[in-house]
């Protein structure tokens, strides 16, 4: 059988080239379980695998897409049989192994995830590597003591779609939300997630050699880095904790000094989703159902097909993508 799948093939002269094709089956990779997929999302990992790879891709022709949600239809592994639907975020599922831009994709049974009661794969999806991530954080920002009522929570890059994804769940569970945006047409959208506060990007962009700066945050889910995080752990409150998920703004910590670290006590924490092991998978999804206000989910979805991808990939490198694309791969 044949079905359509975004292709990325690279041309003798190093440039590549996305579009959507009809190939079969018997191309899939060998592995445990055949997905019938429903719908995948866009992350900027995609952006990057779409076009120039950013090095993720190792082998072309390529299917991106490091999500995907869907129905089993076949299956060497107990654990799941044909009609379960499943949810795949990570283990490097649309960079080094083919991903969930297709009608079917073929993975191992370690990959996925049973998707939890209460949720769609549309819903699934709208959520993603981002909202997983985003929960992720949330989730270690608590266990390393923050709780509602101690102060203000900073969410950088809070217009996109990680940063959508902890306001909404930030505001749910009772917390003061401040985003972070250089983009001053997103404030009535964030301030319609939860956020009480919108805080803007040249607040705190600007590298400084101080080595503290007045106690403001409670926590922060930071998904910028670069000289952005550098001045947010000056401005953290002392024993707090900082849940770094992204690099848009650079992988150094420009203007960054130890003092908040021995002087406060700030905790930098660390977070990945790719190799998360399954038992923190499972936690998070089911903290996803029940703690994600799903109407406010809804508000951060832009549907998309499998055609407007090349399209999209290269918008959200730009960091023009705001919110959550769900890309109906069947549409």
């Amino acid at each position: 059988m044949s079905f359509n799948a975004l292709i990325v093939e690279k041309d003798e002269e190093g440039k590549t080239h996305a579009g959507v094709r009809e190939i079969g089956e018997d191309r899939l990779p060998e592995a445990e379980v055949t997905v019938a997929v429903d719908y995948s999302t866009l992350n900027y990992k995609d952006g990057l695998c779409i076009g120039p790879g950013g090095g993720l891709v190792r082998n072309y022709p390529h299917i991106p897409g490091i999500d995907f949600a869907g129905t089993v239809e076949s299956s060497s592994d107990s654990r799941y049989k044909p009609g379960d639907k499943v949810v795949l975020t990570g283990w490097r599922v649309g960079e080094a192994h083919w991903g969930g831009y297709a009608q079917k994709a073929r993975v191992k049974a370690d990959w996925l995830v049973p998707l939890p009661q209460g949720l769609t794969t549309r819903q699934a999806m709208a959520i993603g590597t981002a909202g997983f991530t985003a929960m992720l954080a949330v989730m270690a920002l608590e266990d390393h003591g923050l709780t509602p009522g101690t102060g203000p929570v900073l969410v950088t890059g809070a217009a996109g779609g990680v940063g959508s994804v902890a306001t909404a769940i930030l505001a749910r569970l009772g917390y003061e939300v401040a985003g972070v945006t250089g983009r001053p047409a997103s404030a009535a959208y964030l301030e319609s997630l939860g956020a009480s506060r919108i805080v803007a990007r040249e607040d705190l962009s600007e590298v400084t050699r101080k080595p503290l700066e007045g106690e403001t945050w409670s926590g922060c889910v930071d998904a910028v880095g670069g000289a952005m995080l550098g001045r947010v752990l000056k401005q953290m409150k002392y024993g707090t904790s900082v849940a770094a998920v992204g690099l848009a703004g650079g992988a150094a910590l420009e203007g960054a000094l130890i003092t908040p670290f021995i002087l406060r006590g700030v905790n930098l924490l660390g977070i990945d989703s790719v190799m998360r092991p399954f038992a923190d998978r499972q936690r998070a999804w089911a903290r996803i159902a029940r703690d994600l206000p799903m109407d406010k989910l809804e508000a951060m979805i832009r549907p998309a097909t499998l055609a407007d991808l090349p399209r999209l990939g290269a918008d959200i490198l730009k960091g023009q993508v705001q919110g959550r694309v769900v890309v109906d791969v069947n549409a």
